[in-house]
């Protein structure tokens, strides 16, 4: 009696161990392989959670059944490759001599800097609030942005970068802000976005 109580705990044990190990979700790919396995392949956690991420759980499947965990790729970077930290960035169009798009950018910068230094953070909001409040419209009425510096408006009150398309402004921390320009293709979010902290 007791050896078969010891068997029923076995088998219990193991029909729970592969009840557990069966993956539940569906699997992109089947591949049988010459040696009796099966490879399959099905997005990761990871890779469900991030779209357009290429991060894949491989699984081998032994003739018994059995799935086997064979590794995990990396997530693909969500963000465009930052261009400003290229050592020669695209030189773009100029507003005024000297005026490059990545010139520009270190002006927008160096307003985001005196601002903070003088009120303790950076202005924070859209685009068009952002703007009027380094244009004045902040506790001292202080003007921190200069037009002879690149720094230009469109009709909307936005600031704009040299391909006349609004910055995106991300606010990292109180005092850190990452400027986005959509660069020459004028669309946000693609591979020739400039992007400076």
């Amino acid at each position: 009696m007791k050896y078969w109580s010891g068997v029923v705990a076995v088998i219990a044990v193991a029909a729970g161990v592969m009840w557990i190990a069966k993956p539940d979700k569906p699997v992109a790919a089947d591949q049988a392989g010459a040696d009796g396995t099966t490879r399959q392949t099905r997005l990761s956690p990871r890779a469900r959670s991030q779209p357009g991420s290429p991060a894949e759980q491989v699984e081998m499947e032994s003739p018994s059944g059995e799935p086997i965990v064979m590794a995990e790729a990396a997530p693909a970077p969500l963000k465009p490759v930052a261009l400003a930290s290229l050592a020669e960035p695209p030189a773009g169009p100029e507003l005024a001599p000297g005026l490059t798009p990545m010139t520009v950018m270190e002006n927008m910068r160096t307003a985001f800097r005196n601002y903070s230094a003088r009120f303790g953070g950076n202005p924070v909001g859209t685009n068009q609030e952002i703007t009027r409040t380094l244009n004045g419209a902040n506790p001292g009425n202080t003007p921190f942005l200069q037009t002879e510096d690149g720094l230009v408006t469109n009709e909307r009150g936005e600031l704009v970068d040299n391909w006349g398309t609004p910055y995106f402004f991300h606010q990292l921390s109180r005092t850190e802000i990452e400027i986005q320009s959509a660069g020459p293709d004028r669309k946000m979010w693609t591979s020739d976005d400039l992007v400076m902290k």
